[in-house]
């Protein structure tokens, strides 16, 4: 048979959907990317990695891969920015893979965890054994980096920075950053948007959560501060993703 070019502009119009597709469903949702984002203008004193947004539903392989990944990253510190699972039979094994992360973990809860109606007290314990802390509306010092981190859980919410040290605030809503009583912070972290899981070319996401507002993946100037906001791990709805990478975020402060 004779290809002619009436058979290959058939082929394309019916391959690129397809091909799409495979991308979107197959590979990208758990495509890791490592996104590396300095902070300061000054020399950095501490490399932070942040990651959010796991909606873990049992997948421990992949669990485990996230863990390994961060733990290959030597970060000083790590912070989550909420949604850890879906339903709170998957937050035992969830936190057996969590413990294994190698530096202090510092987290905030994400509107799925408190959905969940799972117990707080079993992450409390598992963050605090890393050496860190999570925090809903109470803040930690890392007196060895120079750091205060700040933990929003709910709203209004007022913590004057600490002096002399560098402030980060976790949030999950990235609208938050806008409400946080008129105080100014070194760093901002938010997840919960997911980037909106699908983003098209000079358009972006077809559709993101509520409370995202226009911040919806990546990095921003607030008048709280710089705000970044990591398009998460896991998935809401359907497990897809097209043109937006589940990510793990390197941030030197």
């Amino acid at each position: 048979m004779k290809l002619t070019r009436r058979h290959f502009m058939r082929a394309a119009l019916y391959g690129t959907p397809l091909a799409f597709a495979t991308n979107a469903f197959c590979f990208e949702p758990e495509w890791i990317k490592v996104r590396r984002v300095r902070i300061t203008k000054s020399a950095p004193t501490a490399r932070l990695v942040h990651f959010t947004d796991l909606h873990f539903r049992g997948d421990v392989a992949y669990l485990q891969s996230i863990v390994e990944r961060i733990n290959s990253l030597q970060p000083d510190i790590v912070c989550f920015t909420g949604d850890i699972i879906e339903d709170a039979e998957w937050l035992e094994p969830a936190l057996k893979v969590l413990a294994n992360i190698k530096c202090p973990l510092f987290g905030v809860p994400g509107n799925h965890d408190h959905w969940s109606g799972a117990s707080f007290a079993p992450i409390r314990k598992c963050f605090e054994k890393t050496g860190g802390a999570w925090l809903e509306n109470k803040q930690a010092e890392v007196p060895a980096l120079g750091i205060n981190i700040v933990g929003v859980d709910r709203m209004p919410a007022s913590f004057p920075p600490a002096s002399a040290r560098k402030n980060i605030v976790l949030v999950h809503y990235p609208e938050w950053a806008d409400q946080l009583g008129g105080f100014r912070y070194d760093l901002i972290l938010a997840g919960h948007s997911h980037g909106g899981q699908v983003r098209l070319p000079f358009y972006g996401a077809l559709i993101v959560p509520f409370s995202t507002g226009k911040y919806e993946v990546g990095l921003f100037q607030t008048a709280g501060g710089p705000l970044y906001v990591n398009p998460g791990i896991g998935y809401f709805y359907l497990n897809v993703r097209f043109n937006c990478r589940p990510e793990i975020t390197v941030l030197e402060v």
